[in-house]
C-alpha cells in the first residue's frame, strides 16, 4: 500500500470520527448501560486479556480480529473511529505499529479517556520491535496496568479486578509462562532462524540464538527489502545446517520467505510458523500462544533428536 493510500485512508477516518463524535450521544466518562466499562483494543491481541481481565466489569471490542488483516497496513471505517473515541478505555500497541489508531485517538483527545499505548508503556521507542505480545515480561506489565486502569476507572469494583488478574496470571497464563520456562530450560543457546522480527521478543525470552541477519528480519517486517547479502546469509544458514529450527510468520509469507521455508525443509530443518493475531480466529491469547509455543517445543525436539541421532552413526 503506497504512503498516498494510508493519509487518504487516515484523512477519511479521522472525518469519520468528528462526524461521529458529534452524533455520539454517551460521554467517553460514562459505562455501558450493562453498567461494564467501554473498551476498544485495537488489535484482539491485547483485547483478549482485556476481556479475561474485566471479566463482567468490562465490555471489549476489538478493531482488528480477522487473522487475515495485516495491522500495520488498516485503514479505519467511520465506525472504528467511533468506537475508539466513545471508549473509556483505548488500547493500542504503538511503536508504530498501529498508528492509526493514535491518530484516530489524538484526534478526539478527550482528557476523560483513559489511553494505554503499549509501546510507552514498557519503554519501547518508535522504530523499535513492535511485537510487545511476543515478550512475556511485556505481556505481564500490560496485565497490570489493564488491572490498574480498571480500578482507576470504576473504583467500586477494586476487588473485582484483582481477582481476576490472580486468576489470569496465575490459572489462565499458566501453561504459557510454563511452556516458555520449560523451552528455556532445555532448549537455550540452540541456533534457530527466523523470516522476519516478530520472533525476536519470544527468541530472547527462551534464550534461543536467533543468527538469521537482524536488518533481513527487520526488512520483511515493515513490507522491506532485503538486501542480496543478507539473503545469501541466511540461505547458507539454512543450507549449512547452522540453524536447528525455522521459525516464520505465515502471514506474511513472501516470495523469499517462501523459498527460505522450502529450503528448510528440503534440508531436513524442522520449520514451526507463528502469526501477528489470535489463530485460529476466536482464539483466546492463551490457547494462541500456548499452541505456537507447543509446536516450537515439538520442532527443537524433533531437531534435538535429529542431531543426536546423525551424530550416533
Amino acid at each position: 500500500m503506497t504512503s498516498i493510500a494510508r493519509r487518504v485512508g487516515t484523512t477519511i477516518a479521522l472525518a469519520a470520527l468528528a462526524l461521529g463524535l458529534a452524533a455520539c450521544a454517551t460521554s467517553p466518562a460514562a459505562t455501558t448501560p450493562s453498567g461494564r466499562i467501554r473498551v476498544v483494543a485495537a488489535e484482539n491481541v491485547w483485547g483478549s486479556l482485556a476481556a479475561q481481565l474485566g471479566g463482567d466489569r468490562a465490555k471489549v471490542t476489538n478493531i482488528i480480529n480477522n487473522p487475515a488483516t495485516d495491522p500495520h497496513d488498516y485503514e479505519p471505517s467511520a465506525p472504528d473511529a467511533i468506537k475508539l473515541a466513545g471508549a473509556q478505555l483505548a488500547i493500542v500497541n504503538g511503536v508504530g505499529y498501529d498508528s492509526w489508531a493514535s491518530k484516530v485517538l489524538s484526534a478526539d483527545d478527550n482528557p476523560a479517556q483513559t489511553v494505554l499505548n503499549v509501546g510507552h508503556l514498557v519503554g519501547v521507542a518508535e522504530g523499535g520491535n513492535p511485537h510487545r505480545w511476543y515478550s512475556p515480561t511485556d505481556v505481564h506489565t500490560v496485565i497490570d496496568r489493564i488491572t490498574a486502569d480498571y480500578s482507576r476507572i470504576d473504583p467500586a469494583h477494586v476487588a473485582y479486578f484483582a481477582e481476576r488478574h490472580e486468576i489470569v496470571v496465575n490459572t489462565a497464563l499458566k501453561k504459557y509462562y510454563d511452556l516458555v520456562d520449560e523451552i528455556r530450560s532445555r532448549y537455550a543457546g540452540t541456533a534457530v532462524g527466523a523470516s522476519e522480527s516478530i520472533f525476536v521478543p519470544m527468541a530472547a525470552a527462551i534464550g534461543l540464538d536467533l543468527i538469521t541477519p537482524p536488518d533481513l528480519l527487520n526488512a520483511v517486517s515493515e513490507g522491506g527489502e532485503p538486501t542480496a547479502a543478507d539473503k545469501a546469509a541466511a540461505d547458507a544458514q539454512i543450507t549449512g545446517h547452522r540453524i536447528r529450527v525455522y521459525v516464520y510468520n505465515s502471514q506474511n509469507a513472501t516470495p523469499d520467505v517462501q523459498r527460505q521455508v522450502d529450503a528448510a525443509r528440503a534440508s531436513g530443518i524442522p520449520v514451526t510458523t507463528i502469526t501477528e493475531t489470535l489463530s485460529p480466529a476466536g482464539s483466546s491469547f492463551q490457547q494462541w500462544q500456548v499452541a505456537q509455543l507447543v509446536a516450537l517445543r515439538q520442532a527443537l525436539a524433533t531437531s534435538t533428536k535429529s542431531s543426536t541421532t546423525t551424530t550416533g552413526k
